[in-house]
């Protein structure tokens, strides 16, 4: 179970909340949080997930003051959700390039485990959401993911921790070509990974301003 939340934690996005989404200012995709493989994600389809957990994570809790902290302490949902949604599609890029496929049945049946473990489908639901940010109506879509990641370790004769199954990632991210619109950040795909974009123009400004005051 340890192997699999670990799994869970680096493939999917994490909670975390979200800043106001608006039209892209991405000149070259408008309308674009992020382009894979010529794909675009939308800052629509961004702006639905990311009210897919929100509305799951009010529907867990009924105290407004409680609700009101899990927002606050998920503080950048928006940006995580994207890196999450751009590494799904790294993920299953690097399985197919393997031959790696997952049936619906091999799903239900990690699926029927968990929830064993977990005491129920509701315990398993909730979990997935405080721990990994996964609403209950992508589980399946987040446990077909994880069947992916331990078939294509399994496949390279490592685990997902191990530098061999990132090097296929990095891989398969570098063919998929990720652009990323600025105001979310930049993809790194040597590291496989979303990181903030550099705004030394920030450094410049509050310099300036100490200058002036000196």
């Amino acid at each position: 179970m340890h192997r699999r939340r670990r799994t869970a934690l680096l493939l999917s996005a994490a909670i975390m909340a979200a800043p106001l989404l608006t039209a892209c200012g991405n000149d070259t995709h408008p309308g674009a949080a992020a382009v894979v493989g010529g794909q675009r994600i939308t800052v629509a389809q961004l702006e639905s997930r990311v009210n897919e957990v929100r509305a799951a994570q009010r529907a867990a809790v009924t105290d407004d003051a409680q609700y009101a902290q899990a927002v606050a302490q998920t503080g950048s949902l928006a940006r995580d959700t994207l890196h999450g949604m751009v590494l799904d599609k790294v993920l299953h890029r690097a399985a197919e390039d393997a031959g790696i496929t997952v049936s619906r049945r091999e799903v239900q049946e990690m699926r029927a485990g968990l929830e064993q473990q977990a005491g129920g489908a509701q315990g398993l639901e909730t979990a997935w959401l405080q721990q990994y940010g996964i609403p209950p109506q992508r589980l399946d879509e987040n446990l077909r993911l994880q069947l992916e990641a331990q078939k294509l370790a399994t496949e390279l004769g490592t685990n997902t921790s191990q530098p061999a199954f990132w090097n296929a990632l990095s891989k398969a991210s570098k063919a998929l070509d990720v652009d990323l619109n600025p105001r979310y950040g930049n993809w790194d795909a040597q590291k496989v990974a979303r990181v903030d974009a550099k705004t030394p123009w920030v450094r410049e400004i509050s310099t300036a301003g100490t200058q002036q005051t000196t």
